[in-house]
């Protein structure tokens, strides 16, 4: 244990760890909005909220270098491409009652299950570890960018392979929408057979009723 943490104790905290907890309030409210609201453009605004939120945890937990990639890869690239795919599968703007599902229980079963599974397994390994925030960076970006590019060269670029994917899955789905709204028009602008006369048998009943009448 370092002088840091023994200085003080969890009945004093400092102005970092007040404003970690304070932010990590906001971020957990914002996706806990995340997946209850059921318009779509809010929720993926307010993931920005969540994704922001944990950037800024990453900064006071002196991990720059992850706090940015938080920014540029997820903030920046999957919210706008998530963003896209509601643009170009006209996705409603308004309130979505398909965007509700009747497993919610499950899926809250599921996730509190797994958040305690994580929170156990992270204590559990990081119990006597005291981060320095006094000192000198311990994330910055030539340690950290050194091991990632050294060591983890290849699940690095994997990750470009879903912004890839999730942007042609947005250009398929809007092309077989489009494909589907142009044959409904050309079946409704088709009439059936005999369903209304002819100009021209019009013209001749016309005809005949005049020359009748003469």
């Amino acid at each position: 244990m370092t002088l840091a943490a023994s200085s003080h104790g969890f009945l004093s905290p400092t102005g970092v760890e007040i404003a970690f907890l304070l932010v990590g309030l906001v971020t957990f409210g914002a996706a806990v909005v995340t997946v209850t609201t059921r318009q779509l453009v809010h929720a993926a605004l307010w993931l920005v909220v969540a994704l922001g939120g944990l950037a800024v945890e990453y900064l006071l937990l002196t991990a720059e270098f992850i706090a940015w990639v938080q920014v540029l890869i997820y903030v920046g690239a999957v919210v706008v491409l998530i963003l896209f795919g509601l643009m170009l599968t006209r996705a409603p703007i308004g309130r979505s009652p398909d965007a509700d599902s009747a497993n919610r229980w499950a899926a809250l079963t599921v996730a509190v299950a797994s958040a305690a599974a994580l929170v156990w397994v992270v204590a559990d390994a990081f119990r006597t570890t005291w981060i320095d925030l006094d000192g000198p960076a311990a994330g910055s970006t030539a340690v950290t960018g050194a091991s990632l590019f050294q060591n983890w060269v290849l699940p690095f670029e994997a990750l470009s392979v879903l912004l890839l994917a999730a942007l042609v899955g947005a250009i398929v789905l809007s092309r077989k929408a489009k494909s589907a709204r142009a044959g409904e028009a050309s079946r409704d602008g088709a009439s059936p057979s005999g369903a209304s006369p002819s100009p021209s048998g019009a013209s001749r009943s016309g005809t005949s009723e005049t020359g009748g009448a003469r």
